[in-house]
């Protein structure tokens, strides 16, 4: 059988290009995807050819946030079946190393993730029309869940990894740094919790009015109206926690100026060194923990998100075939026109 795939060769170099498909071993599900998510890292390797020490070496088929139907499984297959809907899981950790032993697969000493280059040989990710994917990296779904929602599951499980690690929101005031897919998407699951007010910070008015309808109480443009935050800065802080989704050093300093002392931040954005003012975080005796990717957290966004608790269709702001990849790419990186941006394979993504 023969794929179409989106292949990164070099920086804003993408090819749309043929390659063989196997038919599915024992364990494993023949998927033909439908959709499928641009995410920052995704982003980060088109334009940059990599992030921090990761970098592209070799071409690279990227995208993880998937969702399609089962063509076909291989021996021994009792989970899913042909003509099934699923969201697709890019993580498969080992369950042999000391992490996994420990119950944190998230952190797998030999965890393989579609369309990483952490690895060498890359791991190829799921940008393609047909993807052979391990039976427990599919979560079925119901008749009106769209699989374009259900591309939506693995994001929205960083988040709620990330809410696991704040610990009770209910009743609780959030502020929430950067309303990027992340930020909204944590936004959700803030408010699912029971967070009493939610505030959303960004630099764009549009991803500021998706924050809202994703259930933030107020947003703020820190660029037009930064003076708007002075009262949540006032008496060493107002809000009792707070989750950085932007990892740009102004939002980690505001988010430690704005957090009550013995609040919380939870860190999800990525980037570089950043700094950091050590005497506040100190003084007001904050706890900063990090938050990365998930584990159980995906079939339970699978869940949520199928159930219609949550709904994450205004996060989707633009979808393109896949032969037009690269005009989805760009649209992807302008912050002013789009949040999440999916590509759409030979299923129909309805």
């Amino acid at each position: 059988m023969k794929t179409r795939v989106c292949r990164l060769y070099g920086q804003r170099e993408l090819r749309v290009e043929e390659m063989d498909v196997a038919a599915p071993g024992p364990g494993e599900v023949l998927v033909a995807i439908g959709a499928g998510g641009i995410c920052g890292s995704d982003l980060h390797y088109f334009q940059d050819g990599g992030f921090g020490p990761i970098r592209v070496r070799e071409p690279i088929i990227l995208g993880h946030e998937i969702a399609g139907t089962v063509q076909a499984v291989g021996e021994g297959v009792d989970r899913v079946f042909p003509g099934d809907r699923v969201a697709v899981n890019p993580s498969r950790p080992c369950n042999d190393c000391r992490f996994c032993r420990e119950g944190l697969r998230q952190h797998c000493l030999n965890m393989r993730f579609f369309g990483s280059a952490l690895r060498f040989p890359h791991e190829q990710g799921g940008f393609r029309d047909l993807l052979v994917a391990q039976d427990f990296q599919c979560e079925r779904i119901g008749p009106r869940t769209s699989l374009a929602e259900a591309a939506v599951a693995e994001p929205f499980a960083v988040c709620l990894h990330a809410r696991s690690r704040a610990g009770d929101l209910s009743g609780k005031s959030v502020l929430v740094t950067g309303a990027g897919p992340i930020g909204a998407l944590v936004t959700a699951a803030a408010a699912h919790a029971g967070a009493a007010e939610i505030v959303v910070t960004d630099l764009q008015d549009a991803a500021l009015a998706i924050a809202s309808r994703m259930g933030a109480t107020t947003t703020v443009n820190v660029a037009a109206n930064p003076d708007l935050l002075d009262r949540y800065k006032a008496e060493k802080g107002q809000f009792d926690l707070a989750f950085e989704c932007s990892a740009a050093a102004p939002a980690v300093h505001t988010a430690i100026e704005c957090v009550r002392p013995q609040g919380t931040i939870v860190q999800l954005g990525v980037a570089g060194d950043l700094p950091v003012p050590v005497n506040m975080l100190v003084g007001k005796e904050i706890n900063l923990i990090g938050s990365h990717r998930f584990d159980a957290e995906f079939g339970e966004a699978v869940r949520l998100i199928d159930s219609g608790a949550i709904d994450v269709k205004p996060i989707i702001t633009a979808s393109y075939p896949l032969e037009d990849a690269l005009a989805a790419f760009e649209i992807a990186g302008d912050r002013s026109r789009a949040v999440k941006v999916q590509l759409t394979f030979a299923e129909t993504a309805a």
